[in-house]
């Protein structure tokens, strides 16, 4: 399936004045997601729109809306000047596209997050924005620590069975007897799911009127706030919005009015603890090469359950966990660790890339030089040294060599963009070439999966060869050969 991209225009007069229209911009945009085999999919013009604050406009809310649902996976930009200038809304936009695992592609800056180098710009950012909300957090930290140890709201809604009241935790009339129940309930029949479905049944409901789930009683019962004990300052927001604890050091307990016995509460919280001791610990396999190994029938291949193998659900074609990650092993011995092939493969791609910025800065020329041509006849006729009818036939020629140079223009830009930004994560990637060979056993499951997916687009694997496609840089005659089928033109080879 096709990459789903949107594509994001706001020109400035500056811009203007250089004669980059928005629609010169747009072309530049759609040729970088064609030559990347990408759809584009949606058009967001905020041509003319200020660039202090964009989040509150049209289209800036249809774009986020878009990607929310899932809608696109990739925002192509002609730079970050031209989706905002305010740092702060920079951060949010980044923030939001890295929350929900869409690109950002700034041609200008050749940024692209689709590529293990333009991942290290959401690495940046973050560290950007957890510095801004670290400073903002220094200025009030101080205050809530006070407010804390005085049992006084920090701004949150009071816990289930309490509400707040002048300013203190008190026991809330209605609910304080339902908490209690859910105790003696859980002192009974020892299972939370019960005591969820006893609730439910009784009629009783939670603050927002939602039924009791299993997870909801958990909490409620662990929250020692029901035997008297008010903990705050306990937990933040990360970045993605995930609630997290904090250092046992940080929290605050105020006494408050007890809805249970101490005795009763541990004694609920002493069988939670047993249950949870009893429960075999384990996590969820990291398969290694999921979604990236294909069967050469076109099927992804995935590991089933209880299976050690990767299976082809369409041809049952398969291959050992064990064997797989072996030839994944030996390939990144012979390739990454041959520096004579490493060396080839740059020397290659950096001629390549020279090449077409050759090509566009001779188009650039061409482009001038026809301007000129223009200038010339057009001052000639002014200065009636030209018929009309000889002005018209030398100069609609040449309007129509820069109506065709023009059109072409985007299409070359794209094309270096894009060999660019892969020469980048090339450079990027080669840096701990070595390395990562050599420290690969040592590597954990995870941290093989995040390398894995950073350097390989797709594993293919056939009756008897496997193939695999590098991500970060194809080689200069698959570049050439692209750009061919792309373009339908008859161009040499570069």
């Amino acid at each position: 399936m096709k990459k789903r991209v949107g594509i994001w225009i706001r020109v400035s007069t500056e811009d203007q004045a250089r004669g980059e229209s928005p629609q010169h911009h747009e072309a530049r945009a759609r040729e970088y997601a064609k030559f990347n085999e990408w759809s584009v999919v949606e058009v967001y013009d905020l041509a003319g729109v200020s660039g202090k604050t964009v989040m509150e406009n049209t289209e800036a809310k249809r774009m986020i809306a878009d990607i929310k649902r899932g809608h696109i996976t990739g925002l192509i930009f002609s730079k970050l000047a031209r989706l905002a200038r305010n740092t702060k809304e920079l951060l949010e936009f980044a923030d939001l596209f890295r929350q929900h695992s869409v690109d950002m592609i700034s041609l200008q800056e050749k940024i692209d997050t689709s590529s293990p180098a333009g991942r290290l710009f959401y690495t940046m950012i973050a560290a950007m924005a957890q510095w801004e909300r670290e400073e903002i957090a220094d200025r009030v930290k101080a205050s809530i620590k006070i407010r804390a140890k005085l049992g006084k709201s920090l701004g949150g809604a009071a816990p289930f069975g309490y509400q707040w009241k002048d300013n203190k935790l008190v026991v809330h009339p209605v609910e304080s007897p339902i908490r209690k129940l859910m105790y003696e309930l859980f002192a009974k029949n020892k299972r939370m799911k019960g005591v969820a479905r006893l609730l439910n049944q009784s009629g009783y409901r939670t603050r927002n009127g939602s039924k009791f789930s299993d997870t909801t009683v958990l909490r409620l019962l662990q929250d020692t706030t029901a035997k008297g004990l008010y903990r705050s300052n306990h937990t933040y927001r990360n970045g993605s919005g995930k609630l997290l604890p904090k250092p046992e050091a940080e929290w605050n307990f105020s006494p408050v009015e007890p809805i249970v016995s101490e005795e009763l509460w541990k004694e609920c919280n002493d069988a939670m603890d047993a249950r949870k001791a009893q429960r075999p610990l384990g996590r969820k396999p990291v398969h290694l090469f999921a979604g990236l190994l294909h069967c050469g029938c076109g099927q992804k291949m995935y590991v089933f359950s209880r299976s050690p193998k990767y299976i082809c659900p369409k041809c049952r074609n398969k291959i050992t966990i064990e064997d797989i990650e072996g030839v994944f092993h030996d390939e990144l011995h012979d390739f990454f660790v041959s520096q004579e092939k490493i060396k080839t493969h740059l020397e290659s791609a950096n001629q390549n890339l020279a090449d077409k910025k050759n090509r566009l800065e001779a188009h650039t020329r061409q482009i001038e030089k026809v301007h000129t041509e223009m200038r010339k006849t057009y001052q000639l006729y002014q200065a009636d040294q030209i018929t009309p009818d000889g002005f018209g036939k030398v100069y609609k020629p040449l309007e129509e060599q820069d109506r065709a140079l023009t059109a072409e223009l985007p299409k070359l830009q794209a094309e270096v963009d894009a060999i660019e930004m892969r020469q980048i994560s090339a450079e990027e990637v080669f840096a701990e070439a070595t390395a990562l060979h050599r420290k690969w056993p040592q590597f954990g499951q995870e941290e093989k999966r995040r390398i894995i997916e950073s350097i390989v687009e797709k594993i293919t694997l056939s009756e008897d060869t496997i193939d695999i496609t590098w991500s970060y840089l194809p080689s200069s005659e698959e570049l050439t050969k692209r750009q061919r089928n792309l373009s339908g033109s008859s161009l040499p080879p570069t």
